[in-house]
């Protein structure tokens, strides 16, 4: 052994010592480089900036689509009778005018037999007057006569001008038929009435009730605890089942300061326009109402934030080759924002686009 020791020339154990040199500085130097965001990555990805900006609240609500109250005309029977023919269907849309019932009724006979008479006793009172003022004329009747006779048609005029409106305000008809019409533009809500169906003015429901649709109220329930988080002209996003992805904006028109004795819910009301009637009554609707402080704090996009192992994290970005991972402690999401109390600073740069994937590489 001692003789092959000493056949080992100087130069070759100098080299061997180089080499492995080399060898330990390469290895250093990767596990110094570590994670490079690739060029084709780089190009797709994009870069958040931190911001501080006023804290949003958020709050849940369930509730339901009813009716403008302001702009629902409920139809009563003026006359009694019996309803020969329904001419519209719960659902249909109906002219200002346009019939909605017949009624045979006996009241309407009434009106229109008051009505030839107060026209007949005007024509014989017209006749009178004027038969007393040519004799007046000849001197055949006196002054007083001829009074008598003026005040007589100015009477039957008076009788035919009251039983005529009387008929007008009940449809007009000389036949003993009244016809139901709608007051307003609108939707049949309510009907409740059948044909054959005998009705009273004295029938505290009506026989139909219209609405104009083109906007409607969301009724919202408010429990208790959650009284203090909602204001007048708060932000609200209404969603229904119907249109899931669709979102209807308002805001908190009316607060009802009362509970409901039997649930013990405070009503709000939001008003919302309702373009091509999507809205319709009774629909079940999600509420969320949203509100700000008067305080900042640092918001992020939700999309930030990456959660592993019971903790959010985000992925601070200097360079393509200066990634790093960083804890964060999340106050409150509102909507696409979240609000960061602890582990950022303002004007730093998140990564937004896949931070999960990029997350991955870093810790593999």
């Amino acid at each position: 052994m001692k003789l092959l020791y000493k056949k080992i020339s100087p130069a070759l154990l100098l080299f061997c010592f180089g080499l492995h040199s080399c060898t330990d500085k390469a290895k250093a130097s990767d596990e110094k480089q570590g994670y490079v965001l690739p060029d084709s990555l780089l190009k797709t990805i994009e870069i958040d900036t931190v911001t501080t900006s006023k804290v949003l609240n958020s709050l849940n609500l369930t509730g339901k689509v009813d009716f403008n109250e302001d702009q629902v005309i409920k139809i009563f029977p003026v006359i009694s009778g019996l309803v020969t023919d329904i001419k519209v269907m719960l659902g249909d849309y109906v002219k200002k005018g346009q019939a909605l019932a017949d009624i045979k009724s006996v009241e309407m006979a009434g009106y229109s037999n008051d009505f030839s008479m107060a026209k007949s006793n005007l024509e014989i009172a017209k006749k009178t007057l004027d038969a007393t003022n040519d004799m007046y004329k000849s001197g055949l009747a006196s002054q007083r006569d001829q009074l008598t006779a003026q005040e007589n048609y100015n009477q039957a005029l008076s009788s035919l001008q009251k039983a005529e409106r009387v008929l007008t305000l009940n449809g007009g008809s000389l036949n003993g038929d009244y016809t139901v019409k709608s007051p307003i533009d609108g939707f049949v809500v309510e009907k409740q009435v059948n044909n054959n169906m005998m009705i009273r003015t004295d029938n505290a429901t009506g026989l139909f009730t219209i609405s104009d649709l083109k906007n409607v109220w969301v009724m919202a329930n408010v429990y208790e605890s959650n009284i203090a988080n909602v204001k007048m002209g708060d932000s609200v996003q209404v969603t229904t089942l119907s249109y899931p992805g669709k979102i209807f904006h308002g805001k908190v028109d009316r607060i009802m300061n009362v509970l409901d004795p039997s649930n013990k819910v405070m009503k709000l009301r939001i008003v919302l326009a309702n373009p091509g009637y999507l809205l319709k009554p009774e629909m079940f609707a999600s509420v969320v109402v949203r509100n700000t402080e008067n305080k900042k704090m640092i918001s992020i996009p939700f999309r930030d934030l990456i959660f592993d192992h019971s903790q959010y994290y985000v992925l601070v970005y200097k360079s393509p080759s200066d990634i790093s991972i960083r804890p964060v402690q999340v106050m409150n999401t509102v909507g696409d924002c979240s609000f960061i109390s602890e582990g950022l600073t303002e004007g730093e740069k998140l990564i937004g686009t896949q931070p999960l994937l990029i997350y991955q590489e870093l810790n593999s």
